[in-house]
């Protein structure tokens, strides 16, 4: 079979690929697709892969890792952004993609929905409370700023601070804007943070993070979530002032104080010089005049009290005085009482008995009394024993009488008795008592006074029983069986003799 020749051409893959590539490379050159992302993916080589898609398609797109710190944002599903770069195919799977060289947020309200998604989010964790909010200092040392080292933010902090109260400024110099300037500034608010205290660096008393006005996208830096983070876990009192007064960022919800411009952050930062010197002479008058009145009020009092308080002086002249007079009338009454006394003594001694006589008296009635007692004991016992023989007698005559004539009714009433026991009894009982006779007459005084021995008593009557108690001169009296002697001891030696009155 012959061959069958054609007119069309014959390409190789690699031609027909080179050749879509060259054509979609030269028909549109550099261009901007508005689009949502998806599919974002970073891979550990630095490039990042995504999609951009609306209602009508998708487009595959690319970002090498050389153009990533030139991104201007970073790539997020779900983020509607303008993509711009180049068109070009992949002849390995005949595909084509969209070589991204730099993004963009498609709009303000592509921002704002961004913004506001990023703020409630953090707001649910809590980094917005305001009991998270501290006071600043009233008059700090050293004030750290976290701004551009070029342009009039820096200026005019520097101007406001110099011209309220001058104070130490250490700044962190960062990017304001632009790729990776997000990390830049919660790097500078972490490294503030982390200074110690008396370190090389000193450590700031508030940090202030400033820079000027511009657009939503140029404030973007200041919310994003890593510095609102930085913001909120500072441990120095932050003062936010980003943009106009107009402007607001996330930073300013996650910072102690917001300030509206970088001037009025350090008009916040530190006092104003005059106001507090003002203030200072205002409150050392009035703490003069405080202490002024109260020591007025004090002296008032102490005058009062004076004028209250008697004349000592004259108070102890007349107590001097009462003294004297004292003294004087003591030396007088001292003789007149001792007199007085002596005659009340002597008019006494005369209206006293006669002591001697009274114990004399009082001695012979102890003596009678005495004998006396002596005289009766006998007849006492001699009484005793004549109603005992007397009842011995009624009683052998009641036996007798009631044996004789009742023997009946005394056999039925009373028991058998006998005269020999009842004589028995007497006996025992007529014994019993001269024995208590015969020792009641041994033990008596007067019974050992009749076998030659004598009692001695002293003036006052009291019975002295060994020679120590009697003193030379002493008055004695020596009581015999018979009569008393009054005697005086004399005598040098250890006996003592008893010599007659």
């Amino acid at each position: 079979m012959d061959d069958i020749r054609t007119n069309i051409p014959e390409y190789s893959v690699s031609e027909i690929s080179g050749a879509v590539k060259r054509t979609l490379e030269g028909a549109f050159g550099r261009v901007r697709v508005r689009g949502e992302l998806t599919e974002v993916k970073r891979y550990p080589s630095g490039h990042i892969y995504f999609s951009l898609k609306d209602e009508g398609g998708k487009i595959s797109g690319v970002v090498w890792k050389s153009a990533v710190s030139k991104l201007g944002m970073q790539p997020e599903n779900g983020v509607e952004v303008i993509a711009q770069g180049k068109v070009s195919a992949y002849g390995d799977r005949s595909s084509y993609q969209l070589v991204v060289e730099r993004l963009e947020y498609a709009g303000a309200g592509a921002l704002l929905a961004r913004i506001e998604a990023l703020r409630l989010r953090l707001g649910e964790e809590g980094l917005f409370d305001a009991a998270r909010k501290r006071a600043l200092p009233v008059l700090p040392v050293v004030i750290g700023v976290v701004t551009s080292p070029q342009g009039a933010v820096i200026q005019d902090i520097r101007t406001t601070i110099l011209r309220r109260f001058p104070r130490q400024i250490l700044i962190w110099p960062v990017p304001v804007q632009g790729e990776g300037a997000a990390e830049r500034i919660a790097a500078a608010i972490d490294g503030f943070s982390g200074l110690a205290a008396g370190g090389a660096i000193p450590r700031p008393d508030v940090v202030i993070v400033a820079r000027g006005g511009g657009s939503l996208e140029d404030l973007m830096a200041f919310n994003e979530e890593v510095v609102v983070r930085a913001a909120a876990s500072s441990t120095i009192p932050l003062i936010s002032a980003v943009g106009h007064e107009t402007d607001t960022t996330l930073i300013d919800f996650a910072s102690d104080r917001r300030a509206p411009t970088p001037t009025a952050a350090a008009e916040l930062a530190v006092p104003m010089r005059s106001e507090l010197l003002s203030d200072l002479l205002q409150k050392a008058a009035r703490l003069a005049g405080s202490l002024g009145r109260i020591t007025q009020e004090k002296r008032l009092r102490l005058q009062r009290a004076e004028r209250g308080l008697p004349d000592l002086p004259s108070l102890a002249g007349t107590a001097r005085q009462r003294l004297e007079d004292r003294a004087a009338r003591l030396v007088l009454a001292m003789p007149n009482l001792v007199a007085g006394r002596r005659a009340s003594l002597a008019l006494a001694e005369r209206g006293l008995p006669d002591l001697a006589a009274l114990l004399t008296a009082a001695r012979r009635s102890l003596a009678e009394k005495d004998m006396r007692r002596r005289l009766a004991l006998p007849n006492n016992v001699a009484g005793q024993r004549g109603r005992l023989a007397l009842s011995s007698e009624r009683l052998r005559s009641s036996l007798r009488h009631a044996v004789s004539g009742r023997a009946s009714l005394a056999a039925r009433t009373l028991p058998r008795l006998t005269a020999a026991p009842v004589q028995a009894r007497l006996r025992e009982a007529a014994a019993r008592l001269e024995g208590l006779g015969a020792r009641l007459e041994s033990v008596s005084h007067k019974a050992v006074q009749a076998r030659g021995y004598a009692l001695v008593f002293d003036g006052a009557g009291h019975p002295l029983t060994t020679a120590a108690q009697v003193k030379p001169g002493a008055a004695l009296v020596i009581s015999f069986v018979d009569a008393d002697v009054r005697a005086t001891a004399s005598g040098a030696s250890g006996r003592q003799q008893a010599l007659p009155l």
